[in-house]
């Protein structure tokens, strides 16, 4: 016999794969939105978002991935303070360069030293790099490697998870184990760009009527 709290849980689950058959029908090729050509330059666009929009991390990255197209070439910037001042001269634009800087290039040596240029491909050893989040590993691990462990939370997830009804938590790690606990894991891949592309096309965060946001007529 079912409790209470598991069919509460039973109601959860079938509302989120309602809303994500309905995100994948209106975004079924949902990705990603940064741009790179390998894991490593995903990583250094996934920690230049922080605080700033995809586009302005695409301009920006466009120019920096062809100054700096190696490893080697961020550990060279890390080595004296004059390239670590050119270097945050060129993330400048993004916001908090400075402590992004000191990240990028620290992240930079250490893979190149404890793990020989190639990028760890698990959430342990990602989140111990510094300035490396959770949402940051889970785009990672999935993005670059194919990996699905978890659901990248950003504004837009965190938003949309509590206008849904899936979540009350008060912080991204939170909405994840909640999303990740109501959620079969099938769904998990491309989830988190779905719902940003709804969040950035229908129902961003300024104020505005929610009754002509499309799943407003699924019930959510």
């Amino acid at each position: 016999m079912l409790t209470e709290k598991n069919r509460r849980e039973k109601e959860l689950q079938k509302r989120a794969i309602k809303i994500i058959k309905a995100l994948t029908c209106m975004y079924p090729h949902a990705k990603v939105f940064l741009n790179y050509s390998n894991p490593f330059e995903l990583l250094v666009a996934v920690m230049l978002s922080a605080q700033c929009t995809d586009k302005k991390v695409n301009e920006v990255t466009e120019k920096l991935f062809k100054k700096y197209k190696t490893i080697d070439d961020y550990v060279k910037a890390g080595r004296a303070e004059k390239t670590v001042l050119v270097f945050e001269n060129d993330i400048r634009q993004t916001g908090f360069f400075r402590v992004k800087a000191k990240h990028i290039l620290l992240v930079a040596k250490i893979i190149q030293e404890k793990y020989k240029g190639m990028i760890p491909d698990n959430m342990e050893e990602l989140t111990a790099l510094p300035g490396v989040g959770r949402k940051t590993a889970n785009i990672i691990l999935e993005s670059a490697f194919g990996i699905v462990v978890g659901i990248p939370v950003d504004t837009h997830v965190f938003r949309l998870a509590h206008r849904f009804g899936l979540s009350k938590q008060k912080t991204p790690d939170g909405v994840e184990k909640d999303l990740c606990r109501i959620i079969p894991k099938r769904y998990w891949a491309g989830l988190s760009y779905k719902l940003i592309s709804y969040g950035r096309e229908y129902c961003p965060a300024r104020a505005h009527d929610h009754a002509l946001c499309p799943l407003s007529k699924i019930g959510v």
